[in-house]
C-alpha cells in the first residue's frame, strides 16, 4: 500500500507543470563615490572610528608655556621700544617746530647785530659840536640816516634798552663801575656808557652802565 501511494505521488509530481520561478531583476549598478551607496558589508564592515586626540604631556605644556613667556616678553620690549621711538620723535618734532618759530622770530638778528657798531658810530658822531652851517648841515643829513637806520630796526622788532634811571638788571645792564650819585637809590643805574639793544624779548647786546651804591 505504501508503494501504490508513493508511485501515484511521484507520477503527480511529474504530471505537474514546472512553476516558473521568478526572474531576479539585477540591481543597477550605483555611481562610485556616492554617500550610502555602499552597503556597510561591501565596504569591510563598520566605520573605523576616528582615534583619539592624544593629551599633551607634561614637558610639551612646560615647553608651550616657556614659548608664550619668551613671545610675551618679546611684545613686551617691541611695545617699550615704540614708545621710546614716539616720544623722540614728538621731542624732535617739538625742537623742529620751535626752532622754526624761533628763526622767523628772530631773522632780523644777524643783521641787528652787525649795524649796532653803525649805530655807536653815528650816536658819537652827532654828539659832535658843529661850529659852522656846513658841519651843521653834515650833522643833519647824519641824523636823518640815523633816525631811519633806526625806524627800518624798530619795524623788526629792535629797540634800544632802557638803561638810566632804572632798577640795575643783569640780564639787561652790564655794571662797569659803580658810584655814589644823589637823588638816586641803591642799585640804580645812573649813567649809560654804551646803548643796549635788543631783538623783541632777546637781548642783542646788554647796556653798558654806571651804577649807584
Amino acid at each position: 500500500m505504501e508503494q501504490g501511494e508513493k508511485q501515484v505521488m511521484e507520477q503527480a509530481t511529474y504530471d505537474e507543470p514546472e512553476r516558473e520561478q521568478p526572474i531576479e531583476e539585477e540591481a543597477a549598478p550605483q555611481p562610485e563615490g556616492e554617500s550610502g551607496s555602499v552597503p556597510l558589508e561591501e565596504a569591510g564592515g563598520e566605520e573605523a572610528a576616528e582615534p583619539a586626540e592624544k593629551a599633551p604631556t607634561a614637558e610639551e605644556l612646560a615647553a608651550a608655556k616657556a614659548q608664550i613667556t619668551e613671545l610675551e616678553a618679546k611684545l613686551s620690549e617691541m611695545e617699550h621700544r615704540y614708545l621710546r621711538l614716539y616720544a623722540d620723535f614728538e621731542n624732535f618734532r617739538r625742537r623742529t617746530r620751535q626752532e622754526m618759530e624761533a628763526a622767523e622770530k628772530y631773522r632780523a638778528q644777524s643783521l641787528a647785530s652787525d649795524l649796532l657798531p653803525v649805530l655807536d658810530n653815528f650816536e658819537r658822531a652827532l654828539k659832535i659840536e658843529a661850529d659852522n652851517e656846513q658841519a651843521k648841515s653834515i650833522l643833519q643829513g647824519m641824523e636823518m640816516v640815523y633816525r631811519s637806520l633806526l625806524d627800518a630796526l624798530k619795524k623788526e622788532g629792535v629797540e634800544a634798552i632802557e638803561a638810566v634811571g632804572k632798577p640795575f638788571d643783569p640780564y639787561l645792564h652790564q655794571a662797569v663801575m659803580q658810584a655814589e650819585a644823589e637823588g638816586y637809590e641803591p642799585n640804580t643805574v645812573v649813567e649809560e656808557l654804551q646803548k643796549g639793544y635788543k631783538l623783541k624779548d632777546r637781548v642783542l647786546r646788554p647796556a653798558m652802565v654806571k651804577v649807584s651804591q
